[in-house]
């Protein structure tokens, strides 16, 4: 593992947001959403694609919070402009489960 310092860190943006609108993404080559994610007035809403279908439902991805890096360079993904990178961690099965917060905080909050 590399070591990096403070600074490096620190010029990471991560920050919570509310999912605002979940559609399917039949155009990516593995399953995953389109997602809106609104990071509050400062940031605002920005477009991203995750590969979470293996857990989640688009209902129950609406109102949700997720936690994201929103400072990445825009990346095209076939037909969507991802403007964030949503955080997770891999199950052993392969399946992506979000990092979120364990309780509601404001939008766009970043990580202390």
């Amino acid at each position: 593992m590399e070591t990096i310092e403070w600074s490096d860190f620190a010029k990471v943006e991560i920050r919570v947001g509310t999912v605002v609108e979940v559609l399917d993404f039949p155009e990516a080559r593995k399953p995953a959403y389109k997602l809106k994610i609104d990071f509050g007035d400062e940031i605002g809403i920005r477009k991203s694609s995750a590969q979470i279908t293996d857990i989640y439902q688009k209902e129950e991805l609406v109102g949700s919070q997720i936690v994201a890096v929103v400072n990445f360079p825009v990346k095209q993904i076939g037909p969507v402009r991802s403007e964030c990178l949503v955080t997770g961690f891999h199950r052993e099965d392969g399946a992506v489960v979000l990092a979120r917060p364990d309780s509601e905080v404001p939008d766009g909050a970043k990580l202390a």
